[in-house]
């Protein structure tokens, strides 16, 4: 690296120039790398014009004013710095409070900085209410309007996870609920029963798969954390037959094939595409119905429901037009080959806000519409499910997931160009679960743009994924200190961190947490930043600690006395192996199946480090009194053949469950005895990620032997859970 230019704006951006990985091994971003980056955040590509650009953008425009300041609710005299022109000395102010009430003054205003006259301090009212407010200033015929965002420093915390709880939670993956009425999917009917099952065992929560809406003219693009949109749901969770009108819709009903339905619901994987082509029809169909029924013919609503759907179209705004209007340019462009991407659309049809892009809004009114009602019945039954689980029991509620990022190729980035970074991808650097590093295929957020848009695209998926739920979990938590961008092309060890806006991002968090009474639970696994974790705890956000990664320094596992008590402590995740695939090494296989070691040393060394783990673990189990130790031979074979066996899943989950952490959580596929994982980081179609159905269905383990005997354990642990004041 011999650019000092180059460097300067990569600094001046918040590219870090060098990063250690989690493996130990340190990196420096070669020039190309940096060059590169610069330039997905629209900066000039000579690194002189580069600097120059930056330094003006970071000048915040008139009056020294950025677009967006967060205020901090405990400060009892807040202000903000400014730069008045010359020969001014004083200035007009108007705050437009969010719900409409209007402050305004003139302030006097004197030098805060001897070597710089012009910056000055405007003292702002001292009683300003949380939420998102308008500041305008003027002064010497200059003129600022700023977005204020007062925000508490902590997040929303109940009773379940306040000091001294031991609260416990289920997770399931949503599509791979099992039923004897699906339709080859889990649905939202699936997931009331499921909560209201739990519920009433003493679950305080049920933790779900993100529910971002993919691509509904191509359902093969099935990740969750790959979304089209954060903001709005999958419609394929639909249940067709709760749908309002369904039963009294004879022709609707018609539509359906018996055997591709039963096909579906036999089925091992998740088929999204068969599962597409038996729920759309009907929705199309029932579509009509209710535009016939509930609306004039002018389109005026006609019944309750009609204004119902009005209501929902009026409050989602243009973030619903817009999604739909995508929704039925896809349909449209998909039709022909490669044209998937919105990239690849004629180029009027590429800009959102095109003449071309409204005629065509306006001539496909109907099939946007159509979108929309998706959109509608699925935050219906969504609700309606979040209400018959807290009936149940469920004190929390649902537990939503927050996915990262969105694919460059969907509507969000569609929607909002301007904020997504061209020309690389996020990802994360070499790590125990993928030695050569990830490439998530991610779009990046310009965290330069994401100010300029005074948050608001943050904002928008926080509310939206907190909606309906008593818990959000955000994926990758360290996204809001900084993302990993890898140029495309480049291997995943060629990356760089990025820096974002760390506090003001957790302010907001925080802000939307209060409001929709919602904890938050940040998935901070992988590569930490130090002082991360310290950070997030200060601000009520749950830590994630998984058993199998809780290590002291001599690798042995931490015991449950010493996990810290804000945090939600679980077996595993979606990326890892279940309880039984851990100890069978089912994941090793496939990695050595797909030939996804980078060498042979890299696979010697995970099933040799898999050995020892099961080792590790079974004595600390046996510290716990859980397994004597004369048994470890029944679990490990002399010929180094594991054996798995429900005894010991519930003792390793009884040693969670012994945790100081005040929440606890259960994978439903470890109550049924799964031994294969949801998603095989590393892999998109070798392995069937996203598409495992349960070998059981859900009615069976809900009233099976084996969830109460899971429960039972569980509950038990959690009585005798180490208090948090004994923690040293």
């Amino acid at each position: 690296m011999n650019d000092p230019l180059l460097r300067r704006a990569a600094e001046l951006l918040g590219i870090e120039l060098r990063h250690t990985d989690a493996l130990g091994v340190a990196h420096e971003a070669s020039d190309e790398t940096l060059s590169r980056l610069i330039a997905g955040f629209g900066m000039p590509a000579e690194p002189g014009r580069a600097v120059e650009a930056i330094a003006q953008d970071h000048g915040a425009g008139a009056l020294g004013l950025g677009p967006v300041q967060v205020i901090a609710a405990e400060d009892r005299a807040p202000g903000l710095s400014l730069r008045l022109p010359n020969q001014t000395n004083s200035v007009e102010w108007t705050c437009c409070y969010e719900h409409g009430e209007e402050r305004a003054g003139r302030s006097r205003l004197d030098p805060i900085d001897a070597g710089d006259p012009r910056r000055r301090r405007l003292q702002l009212p001292s009683d300003l209410p949380l939420g998102y407010h308008r500041l305008e200033v003027q002064a010497g015929g200059a003129a600022a309007r700023v977005t204020l965002i007062v925000a508490p420093p902590s997040c929303h915390l109940p009773r379940e996870l306040a000091p001294g709880a031991h609260s416990w939670g289920m997770t399931a993956q949503l599509y791979g609920l099992r039923s004897r009425r699906d339709w080859g999917i889990g649905d939202f009917t699936g997931l009331a029963a499921v909560g209201r099952g739990v519920g009433g065992l003493g679950a305080a929560v049920l933790g779900i798969n993100p529910l971002h809406a993919l691509f509904a003219a191509e359902p093969r693009h099935v990740s969750p954390y790959s979304p089209s949109s954060r903001a709005h749901l999958d419609y394929l969770y639909i249940d067709v037959e709760a749908v309002p009108g369904y039963a009294e819709d004879a022709a609707a009903r018609a539509l359906i094939s018996p055997q591709a339905l039963a096909a579906a619901r036999a089925a091992p994987f998740v088929d999204y595409a068969a599962v597409a082509a038996l729920k759309r029809p009907v929705l199309e169909a029932l579509y009509h119905s209710f535009r016939e029924r509930d609306f004039d013919a002018s389109g005026a609503p006609l019944t309750a429901s009609g204004e119902a759907f009005r209501g929902f179209q009026e409050a989602r705004g243009s973030s619903l037009a817009a999604f739909a209007t995508f929704e039925a340019l896809h349909e449209h462009y998909s039709r022909e080959p490669g044209m998937f991407s919105w990239r690849a659309w004629p180029a009027p049809f590429r800009d959102p806000r095109s003449a071309a892009v409204a005629e065509f809004a306006a001539a496909h009114r109907e099939r946007i519409g159509f979108f929309q009602f998706l959109q509608w019945e699925a935050d219906r039954q969504l609700g309606a499910a979040a209400v018959t689980a807290r009936e149940g029991g469920l004190s929390l509620g649902l537990y939503r997931d927050l996915a990262v990022g969105v694919d460059p190729n969907g509507a969000e980035a569609w929607a909002d160009q301007e904020l997504v970074a061209p020309g690389a991808a996020i990802g994360a650097p070499p790590d125990p679960l993928s030695r050569a590093g990830q490439n998530w295929g991610l779009a990046p957020f310009n965290p330069v743009v994401l100010r300029r848009h005074g948050f608001l695209p943050f904002v928008t998926s926080l509310r939206a994924n907190m909606r309906h739920a008593g818990v959000l979990r955000i994926d990758h938590v360290m996204s809001l200190k900084r993302l990993y961008w890898i140029p495309n092309g480049a291997a995943a060890t060629e990356g760089a961190y990025v820096n974002y806006p760390f506090d003001e991002l957790l302010r907001v968090v925080a802000l939307e947490s209060r409001r929709h009474e919602c904890a938050v639970i940040g998935e901070d696994l992988g590569t930490v930043p130090e002082g991360f974790r310290e950070t997030m705890q200060a601000a009520n956000v749950l830590s994630y600690r998984i058993v199998g990664f809780e290590r002291r320094e001599d690798r042995r596992l931490v015991p449950p006395a010493e996990y810290p008590p804000l945090a939600a402590a679980s077996a595993a995740t979606h990326d890892i192996a279940t309880l039984k695939g851990f100890w069978l090494g089912r994941d090793i296989d496939w990695r050595q199946r797909l030939k996804l070691y980078p060498d042979a040393q890299a696979e010697a060394t995970e099933t040799a480090e898999r050995r020892r783990d099961r080792q590790l673990l079974l004595e600390a189990l046996s510290e716990e009194g859980l397994i004597a130790p004369e048994r470890f031979p029944e679990f490990l074979s002399a010929a180094g053949d594991p054996s798995y066996s429900a005894e010991l899943g519930d003792a390793i989950l009884a040693f969670l469950a012994r945790s100081r952490s005040r929440l606890m959580l259960v994978q439903l596929e470890d109550v049924a005895g799964e031994a294969e994982q949801a998603n095989l980081p590393g892999t998109t179609d070798a392995h069937p990620n996203w598409k495992r159905r349960m070998s059981v269905r859900i009615e069976e383990i809900l009233a099976g032997p084996e969830l109460r005997r899971v429960v039972a354990v569980v509950a038990q642990g959690r009585k005798s859970a180490t208090p948090e004041a004994a923690a040293g």
